[in-house]
C-alpha cells in the first residue's frame, strides 16, 4: 500500500527553508507511530533537511535524479518506477513523506492519505500540491491534544480513495 503522510497549515504550507515551520511534538510522535516498521520515501532535499540522518527502525528511501548521490543508511532510488516496484513487492506500507516533487509524482498511486491539519498559518516556502479532494473520502478525524508543548490546534485526518 502506498500512503501519504504529511502535516500542513491552513494555507497548505508544509515547510520553510528545509524544515518544519512549527513545533508540534504530537505530530512527530504520530509520524513515528505510523512509519516505524515500514518504508518511507522522501526527496533528497527533504532528507538533507533532516540532517542527512536516516530515521531508525524503518526503511529510508531517498528519491533523487542525481545518479551519483550516496548517503549512509538509506536506499537511493532514481525513478518513480523503482519506488512503485519496491512498494508492490514490499509486504508492509510505503509512506510518501515529501517534499512537493515527490508528493506530485505519486498522487495517482496513493491508496490512503494521512494529513495532520494544523489550524493557523505559518511562513513557508514549500506548499503541499493541489489535490482533487473529490477523489477522496474522509475516514477519520481525531483532534490532537493541546498542552504547553503542543500549542497549535491540530487534527489527525485519514482519507481513502473513493
Amino acid at each position: 500500500m502506498i500512503a501519504y503522510l504529511w502535516a500542513q497549515d491552513e494555507q497548505g504550507v508544509i515547510g520553510n527553508k528545509g524544515t518544519l515551520p512549527w513545533s508540534l511534538p504530537n505530530d512527530l510522535k504520530y509520524f513515528k507511530e505510523m512509519t516505524t516498521g515500514n518504508a518511507i520515501v522522501m526527496g533528497r532535499k527533504t532528507f538533507e533537511g533532516m540532517g542527512k540522518r536516516p530515521l531508525p527502525n524503518r526503511i529510508n528511501i531517498v528519491l533523487t535524479t542525481d545518479l551519483g548521490y550516496e548517503a549512509e543508511g538509506v536506499t537511493v532510488m532514481h525513478t518513480r518506477e523503482e519506488i512503485l516496484d519496491f512498494a508492490k513487492n514490499y509486504e508492509k506500507d510505503t509512506f510518501i513523506t515529501g517534499g512537493t516533487g515527490v508528493f506530485n509524482a505519486f498522487i495517482d498511486d496513493a491508496d490512503i492519505l494521512y494529513r495532520t491539519m494544523i489550524k493557523g498559518t505559518f511562513e513557508g516556502d514549500t506548499i503541499f500540491p493541489e489535490l482533487d479532494w473529490s477523489e477522496w473520502e474522509i475516514i477519520s478525524a481525531n483532534p490532537g491534544i493541546l498542552d504547553e508543548r503542543n500549542r497549535y490546534p491540530h487534527v489527525f485526518e485519514a482519507y481513502k480513495r473513493k
